[in-house]
């Protein structure tokens, strides 16, 4: 294939002149204890080729059972968005050779998916976009290959490839929504939201990890542009395996770029599917799109068909949890907090941790201070989630009891709050070792106020003589000299009170 060249058109521009049309494709490892057809190990970053059976191999004379925890989750999947669910359908094979496919076809479902015709809201800059959704179906996972050699990791330029089949056969859902269209310029960022809201309620419903950085949760995003007014869609182009949320959104943005140069210079986009290169933002020639004829489906003559009663269905779903939207509307209201309070928080993994931090007892401004601010600057200097920092939303809520009651003030709880995640204990214990507590002692405040007027009488001129301002600068000298400890607002009032 030869690969075309056009310059970048800057997004506004592009936008101005051609309407996106977008779609995603969501691919999820299901969080079972065993294979979607055999009773092998899914767990995470096993030695390679230690999770393996003849079933997941393809060996001849092997033959799959389904896992009905997976057929579960994929239900609750379905209902949780809205999804109609299918009362009989069965599975099918995708003929495909990969070297990291053993069977050389893959468990799917193609004509007969499980779940079918929902849809999921989301908000963009306070504008609601609802996203259909088209399917959602249950397959197999494929192996992993690993390219060694080369500046890319990818198998051109590789000294040689390794197969890991540990992967192969992990119960895997596919989300596929229908065109999304009608979002203009917020295009990526629909793109990102959808992903974001759908990532949480997998979450939420406990039916996967979603770690994208582990691939538990990867995104092929569909891309296509057509001039406004026009009767027919473009060309679109799928950009593979997209493993974070911002490049999701990087990925829509540089395809519309991308595709407007072509368009612009009288060029024909390519329908293909396309490298997201996390580094450079950009994407580039993977492979021409096979149509659906191309795999050869056919029905599963291994599996019989699925057909989970009425009753249990409804079962599965009295059972489903507060979704994601309900639960962040109910805490909004019950805490009063603006909704870009609460995008902060989404953002930046920590609503639960707030959530856990009141209930224990701090208000949620005090936790969101604290989360959102020193403890996020420490996740992100340790390159982890806030949930893997060692401190537990009871330690955050004392820190928070001990400045509400004047025990610290706030750069005294700083380092309370270092101290914990040095794993010197509970704040508590912090203050007590450390003898850090804020000095409320008048006659030792006295002391330290009297000795700093006395070596500023230049200041504590100014002071007599009205200029108020003039208080910061002895302020400041006491509490160096209390190393931290004074309490502030009495430090003010005792410095005013002595040159009254």
């Amino acid at each position: 294939m030869t690969t075309q060249v056009a310059h970048l058109v800057p997004y506004g521009e592009a936008v101005s002149r051609y309407e996106p049309v977008i779609g995603l494709e969501t691919h999820v490892e299901l969080g079972t204890v065993t294979k979607m057809f055999c009773g092998c190990p899914t767990t995470f970053g096993l030695p390679p080729n230690s999770a393996v059976c003849p079933v997941c191999l393809g060996l001849p004379g092997s033959l799959p059972v389904a896992n009905r925890a997976a057929i579960e989750y994929t239900i609750r999947i379905g209902l949780a968005l809205n999804c109609t669910i299918a009362s009989w359908c069965r599975f099918a094979r995708k003929n495909y050779f990969y070297p990291d496919m053993p069977k050389n076809f893959q468990i799917s479902q193609y004509d007969e998916p499980l779940c079918a015709n929902g849809w999921l809201d989301v908000t963009i800059g306070g504008q609601a976009v609802r996203v259909d959704i088209e399917r959602v179906h249950l397959e197999e996972d494929t192996g992993k290959s690993l390219h060694v050699g080369g500046a890319t990791g990818r198998i051109h330029g590789a000294d040689y490839s390794l197969v890991d089949y540990n992967r192969a056969g992990i119960p895997l859902v596919e989300v596929v929504t229908k065109p999304i269209v009608g979002t203009g310029e917020l295009a990526p960022e629909v793109a990102r939201g959808y992903v974001t809201e759908l990532r949480d309620l997998l979450r939420a419903l406990g039916v996967s990890d979603v770690r994208m950085e582990e691939g538990s949760l990867r995104c092929d995003v569909n891309t296509s542009l057509a001039p406004h007014g026009a009767a027919e869609w473009g060309t679109r182009t799928e950009t593979k395996n997209v493993n974070s949320l911002r490049s999701v959104e990087r990925a829509v943005r540089f395809e519309i770029e991308r595709q407007a140069g072509l368009l612009d210079a009288g060029l024909r986009v390519v329908q293909e599917t396309r490298h997201f290169h996390e580094d450079t933002g950009t994407t580039t020639t993977g492979r021409s799109k096979e149509e659906a004829q191309d795999y050869r489906y056919f029905p599963e003559p291994d599996l019989v068909p699925v057909a989970p009663p009425e009753s249990w269905v409804a079962q599965i779903a009295a059972s489903l949890p507060e979704l994601p939207a309900a639960r962040r509307l109910r805490l909004q209201t019950s805490w009063g907090l603006p909704p870009e309070n609460m995008t902060w928080l989404r953002n930046a993994g920590a609503l639960d941790l707030v959530e856990q931090t009141v209930t224990a007892g701090a208000s949620p401004a005090e936790a969101s201070k604290w989360w959102l601010g020193e403890l996020a600057t420490e996740s992100n200097k340790r390159g982890v989630e806030l949930a893997e920092l060692p401190i537990t939303p009871e330690q955050v809520a004392s820190v928070s009891a001990l400045v509400r009651d004047g025990t610290l003030n706030d750069k005294l709880a700083r380092q309370v709050l270092e101290a914990v995640l040095a794993g010197e204990g509970d704040p508590a214990e912090v203050v007590a070792q450390r003898d850090i507590a804020v000095v409320s002692d008048d006659v030792a405040l006295i002391e330290a106020v009297d000795t700093v007027i006395a070596n500023n009488p230049d200041v504590a001129a100014k002071i007599r003589d009205g200029k108020t301002a003039a208080v910061g600068a002895l302020m400041g000298q006491v509490m160096a000299a209390t190393k931290g400890r004074a309490d502030g607002s009495r430090v003010r009032e005792l410095i005013v009170q002595r040159l009254s």
